[in-house]
């Protein structure tokens, strides 16, 4: 295993970011696929990043897929800014779930897993959210914000693991993977 390249599955920026700051040497391959939208959070987490690592060749893919859960309800990326406005509004001043799954293909053999992040946000005023929004950072975001850049200023507490809410589960990967760190 040492020495192998991961093939990462996913446009995201913020993956590649992460797996980068662990040292992971990896390529981007970007799936197409029909991704489920409706369903059990942890389900659909995992069958989402099943399919984006289903959808890619090589050896070792991971596939990832990340959600933002409220009363059981999962909201992904906003189509556009009013949706985005209508997230925030939803998330202001309450507590919800980050999920995200990973799957692990490697060679014939697929190994999944999904961590949940506990978010409170804290009252969005109306200054607050025009200055998020103005940004654009909500564009291509669950949930319609980014914990880790601007959208930080509309987050109170973080229970649980940072980086899943950033967009990869760092401790389900290395219980998956252990090995990708040598």
């Amino acid at each position: 295993m040492v020495g192998r390249t991961v093939i990462l599955a996913s446009r995201s920026p913020q993956r590649r970011a992460i797996l980068q700051q662990l040292g992971i040497r990896f390529e981007v391959v970007v799936p197409e696929v029909e991704e489920v939208e409706e369903g059990d959070p942890r389900g659909l987490v995992i069958e989402n990043a099943l399919r984006k690592a289903r959808a890619v060749h090589g050896d070792l893919v991971l596939g990832v897929d990340t959600t933002v859960v409220v009363e059981g309800r999962s909201y992904g990326k906003p189509g556009d800014r009013d949706e985005a406005t209508r997230f925030i509004r939803m998330l202001s001043g309450r507590e919800h779930e980050v999920w995200s799954g990973v799957a692990l293909k490697r060679d014939d053999q697929e190994q999944t897993g999904a961590l949940c992040t506990r978010v409170r946000f804290r009252t969005v005023t109306e200054p607050l959210l025009r200055w998020y929004l103005d940004s654009g950072e909500w564009r291509e975001r669950a949930g319609g914000y980014a914990i880790q850049g601007r959208g930080a200023a509309l987050v109170e507490a973080v229970d649980g693991d940072f980086w899943n809410v950033v967009g990869l589960p760092v401790p389900e990967l290395v219980r998956l993977a252990p090995d990708l760190l040598r």
